[in-house]
């Protein structure tokens, strides 16, 4: 611009995308944000059900312990959150098995209280207890799924660290990057036993692990695209864009110019907007694999309600023992607000990669559900009130070197173009804003390093 602001346009609305709007604002940029979509928030979803004022379709939490997420809530107005009532997950595995305390996302890190579950066979835990005995296991392939087996066995991979892991990225980990999974690639590179390197971990911080908005996620959306407009930015909801092409040294979107833009945006829609920019870089951003989820909330008769389940927040089902459920959350338990006065609230994940689930129509998925429910908790239950939401494409999955590939395509971009999201830097809301804030800032500092 004439008064040297740097004008950034941000396509996507996602947290991703808000959190990049509100950092390139905080460096003075002039931000206008271009949503498809008749609201802000993507994949961040929340409504009324059952009689309750707020029920989470996506994500219902993020993680306390990492910053970003809590900082970011802070930065838009949210001082108040509420973390789950019940701690207390499970794995199906021919019954409903507790999961094991010290674990590191599925990783045993505590071979004693791994040697006290039921979960594995004593075969699994004989060969989870002899890691610290193996020699380094390098970490060149970068398969998460290959890297847990050679260590700890196929017990603690299938049982463990795939349905905790896959039920965050909708993924199967046998296809799945390590380092995409910052925790586990961090213990994997730092000395050649886990084990033995858990042990100086510094302590877990106390205090809850989760917290949520106390009106869902959707409330900490819906405060990020406030605080944008209040801060000057532009929001344009139900805008598509369609072209985005180089203009000398900045840039036009749908013939608007800005000196920088952030892509906010599935790696589907970033590689049609980039390929007549960079083709190279588009073909590969439209290789990234996705999968699909349906998520089934609903509300069932408390009669019959299992003994095994109560005070759970839920359980995981690991892919041997996969039909079509890959999770189970009872939201009732987990969440003293989501108490409906007629039932008990259920969340299902249905799908993951390699398990497409889109096929299936409402009845279908119904029956599915109620079918595989039936075999975890021994009653076909009566539901009472039913909300089907489909994520189609909803998870991107990232394939062994997909941190190294993503490396290279913003390296080759041109300057004033940068890529934010989960598409491309990590699943969960605090990697998504991590990696909204350094595109935004990014891009609103194009015009002081030119």
């Amino acid at each position: 611009m004439a008064d040297g602001t740097t004008r950034v346009a941000v396509i996507g609305a996602g947290v991703a995308g808000l959190a990049a709007a509100l950092e390139a604002l905080d460096h003075g940029a002039a931000v206008t944000v271009f949503e498809a979509d008749q609201r802000v928030g993507g994949k961040i979803r929340t409504g009324p059900f059952a009689g309750l004022p707020a029920v989470d379709e996506g994500a219902d939490a993020f993680l306390r312990r990492v910053p970003d997420g809590l900082s970011f809530a802070q930065r838009v107005g949210i001082t108040e959150f509420t973390a789950p009532a019940a701690q207390h997950a499970a794995v199906w595995w021919d019954g409903m098995h507790p999961i094991p305390p010290g674990l590191l996302l599925g990783l045993p890190t505590d071979v004693v209280a791994l040697g006290r579950s039921h979960l594995l066979s004593l075969g699994g835990r004989a060969r989870a207890a002899i890691e610290p005995l193996l020699p380094r296991t390098s970490t060149a392939p970068d398969s998460l799924g290959a890297w847990v087996r050679a260590r700890f066995g196929d017990e603690v991979h299938e049982r463990l660290v795939d349905p905790l892991v896959g039920s965050i990225y909708a993924a199967d980990t046998d296809r799945f990057s390590l380092a995409a999974v910052p925790q586990l690639a961090e213990l994997a590179a730092g000395g050649r036993s886990v084990l033995l390197a858990a042990r100086h971990r510094p302590p877990t911080p106390e205090g809850p692990v989760f917290a949520a908005p106390l009106d869902g996620m959707g409330a900490l959306v819906a405060a990020a695209g406030n605080a944008v407009a209040a801060d000057g930015g532009v929001i344009r909801l139900g805008t598509a864009v369609h072209e985005l092409a180089a203009d000398g040294a900045t840039w036009r979107v749908d013939g608007e110019s800005f000196d920088s833009v952030v892509l906010a945006v599935p790696a589907g829609a970033a590689a049609a907007l980039l390929t007549a920019v960079d083709a190279a870089a588009a073909a590969t951003l439209g290789g990234i694999p996705t999968a699909d989820v349906i998520m089934m909330s609903m509300v069932v008769s408390p009669d019959g309600w299992a003994d095994r389940v109560i005070g759970r927040s839920g359980f995981l089902v690991p892919k041997p023992q996969q039909q079509m459920v890959t999770a189970v959350s009872y939201g009732s338990q987990k969440w003293a607000h989501w108490r409906p006065d007629d039932g008990e609230l259920l969340r299902v994940s249905l799908g993951r990669d390699g398990l497409p689930c889109m096929h299936l129509d409402d009845d279908q998925a119904l029956e599915v559900t109620l079918d595989e429910l039936q075999r975890f908790h021994g009653v076909r239950h009566d539901v009472r009130h039913l909300r089907i939401t489909r994520w189609p494409a909803g998870f991107a999955q990232y394939r062994p070197h997909h941190e190294a590939a993503i490396t290279g395509i913003e390296r080759r971009l041109p300057a004033g173009l940068s890529l934010a999201g989960a598409g491309f830097h990590g699943i969960g809301i605090p990697a998504c804003i991590r990696s909204g804030r350094r595109a935004g800032r990014s891009a609103s500092d194009r015009m002081r390093e030119s």
